[in-house]
Parts: C-alpha cells; sequence; structure tokens
C-alpha cells in the first residue's frame, strides 16, 4: 500500500517464519537508532513497541516520497547488520512491512493502546511502564527525550490521566485485538 502525506498509518512486520528480528538488548536501541535517522525526518511517531519477533510504530507521513525509500533502506540496513553481526543469511523480516490508513479519529487511541499492550497479552511484562522497549512511559515521564508527539496524543485521549486510564482499563481486561479502520 502507498503511503499518503498527511495521513494516519500503524506500520509492523514481523520476523520471516515468525523468528525473531531482536537477538540481544542492544538490537532494539539499534532498531530505534536506525529508525530514527532513517524514517523520522519524513513521518511523525505517535506509539512504537518493540517485541522479540516483530514491531508496530503508528505513525503520520510527512512527505510520502522520501518516507517510501527511507523505511525500505532502514529495513535493508538493519537486516545487513543483523545478517552480518549474527552469521545470519537471507531474509530477516516476512516479506514488505504492512499498513493500513487509519480514517478514523476513534481509532487514533485505541491502535496506540493495542500497540501498547503487546508486552502485556505476551506475557514479557505485568505492567506496561516496566516494559523497556514501548513508547508507553515516554509518556508517563516527559522528561525523558522523545521524538514523540507526546502532546498530540495526550490531546486525543483527553490529558495523561485519561491516557492512563485508557490504558489501564484495556490492561485489566486482557481483550486485545487490532482496531479496524
Amino acid at each position: 500500500m502507498k503511503t499518503e502525506e498527511g495521513k494516519y498509518y500503524p506500520i509492523y512486520n514481523r520476523g520471516n517464519n515468525k523468528e525473531n528480528i531482536f537477538f540481544d538488548t542492544e538490537n532494539y536501541f539499534f532498531f530505534l537508532d536506525k529508525f530514527k535517522a532513517y524514517v523520522l525526518p519524513y513521518a511523525d511517531i505517535f506509539a512504537y513497541c518493540l517485541m522479540p519477533n516483530h514491531f508496530h510504530f503508528f505513525c503520520r507521513i510527512i512527505d510520502s516520497i522520501h518516507f517510501e525509500k527511507s523505511i525500505k533502506n532502514f529495513f535493508i540496513s538493519y537486516s545487513k547488520a543483523i545478517n552480518k553481526k549474527y552469521g545470519r543469511v537471507g531474509s530477516l523480516f516476512q516479506g514488505r512491512y504492512k499498513t493500513s490508513e487509519i480514517t478514523s479519529d476513534s481509532y487514533f487511541t485505541r491502535i496506540i493502546t493495542y500497540i501498547h499492550q503487546n508486552p502485556l497479552a505476551s506475557k514479557l511484562t505485568d505492567k506496561l511502564e516496566n516494559y523497556k522497549f514501548s513508547s508507553y512511559s515516554a509518556y508517563l515521564f516527559p522528561h525523558q527525550n522523545s521524538s514523540l508527539k507526546r502532546e498530540e496524543v495526550l490531546d486525543w485521549f483527553g490529558g495523561l490521566e485519561e491516557f492512563i486510564k485508557s490504558h489501564r482499563i484495556i490492561e485489566s481486561s486482557k481483550v486485545l485485538k487490532a482496531p479496524k479502520s
């Protein structure tokens, strides 16, 4: 799917054959650094979560032509580095990244909570704020340096208190389904 400027998209993919794409802690930070270098100049980021075998980003495209080129180069760069470091060959990711346009305001908050709920649903943590590879804690601790559009997201939720409350409602219900636009 081609992206368009000014539109909102969840972007996600997983490891080839559902295998891991992150093999140690350093890989997660390397992935985020590469993402910032390649993709961030062409997209606003609202939420992310990196899981051992997949990732999610929620973004708004600023420059679709440069975004399409840069995200492709981002995946190639990361894959080559991981393959070299771990003596791997072949594809790291399961095909091209996936995306679908979010066209309804009501899904903005739902996609963000869905992304943040992944580590909880996979039993990688028992508290969202304890998971290191998600944007959730950046909303709780504004002093952290972040490239997220924090204020915009908090406005969608109606403030920090509602942001936390929305995540807790979903957290306590353990209902985790991908939103459809």
